[in-house]
């Protein structure tokens, strides 16, 4: 009795690991375990990633997919790193977006609705339609500080991008063609270099290790071997969240 509760408890555990969905990459089709996220699939089915996989944690941005669920027309969006497989779905990298990226010398800009028009005059057809941020995987709320940098409030559109992760996904949706990431980093470079005050503790920080404060440490975690550094890691000091004042003209 007991010989045959473990071969059933066994064949149990083998069904769990083995069971599998169908899906396409590429076009291609696989047999992939469930539960697996689109990253872990393209890899257990051979692929060998060199681009697009970036964190693996959802911070990136480098792994923005196109897929389309079975039955269903409609093509969705994800990141690869966050998004499950499920059986029957058809799969396409976009490692990178082909948007409109402008070029600029951010000390010659002025922190205003003109500088964002400029280089990215697109913003003026938005539809207010809300679709980037249904498609955002950051749920940030892009329609806001689109019109944010339209009306010139820099630091409204810089507070409210400033957890994009650039994976371009709110761009693939736009039917206005607004690079919606690109618009978010001139805006956040805007404030940073003309809103934002100077941090007393970075210019100490960069004179510290221009004299060469930090180099022995440096050399140590040089050295130093792949348990000690995730330890290390995992104790690491992380500075509180502090609320900091912006400059104002009468400044």
């Amino acid at each position: 009795m007991h010989r045959e509760r473990q071969v059933t408890l066994m064949a149990l555990q083998t069904e769990v690991v083995t069971e599998t969905v169908t899906v396409y990459i590429m076009g291609k089709r696989y047999e992939v375990p469930k539960g697996l996220t689109i990253l872990k699939a393209m890899e257990y089915a051979g692929y060998r990633l060199v681009r697009g996989v970036g964190c693996r944690g959802g911070f990136c941005g480098a792994c923005a997919t196109v897929y389309r669920k079975a039955g269903d027309f409609r093509l969705r969006v994800g990141l690869a790193c966050q998004t499950v497989v499920e059986d029957g779905m058809y799969l396409t990298q976009i490692p990178f977006y082909p948007a409109t990226k402008a070029v600029y010398d951010i000390d010659a800009l002025r922190p205003t609705a003109e500088a964002i028009l400029r280089y990215y005059p697109e913003v003026t057809r938005c539809l207010q339609c809300g679709t980037c941020l249904k498609v955002c995987p950051q749920e940030l709320d892009v329609m806001r500080y689109i019109a944010a940098a339209m009306r010139g409030d820099i630091a409204k559109a810089a507070d409210l991008s400033f957890d994009c992760i650039q994976c371009g996904l709110c761009t693939s949706r736009c039917p206005a063609e607004i690079s919606h990431y690109h618009v978010a980093m001139l805006a956040r470079r805007l404030y940073a270099r003309h809103i934002a005050p100077p941090a007393p503790h970075l210019t100490q920080r960069l004179e510290e290790i221009r004299a060469g404060k930090f180099e022995a440490e440096l050399e140590a975690l040089m050295k130093a071997d792949k348990e000690t550094l995730r330890k290390l890691y995992a104790e690491r000091d992380i500075e509180p969240e502090e609320l900091v004042p912006t400059k104002t003209d009468e400044d």
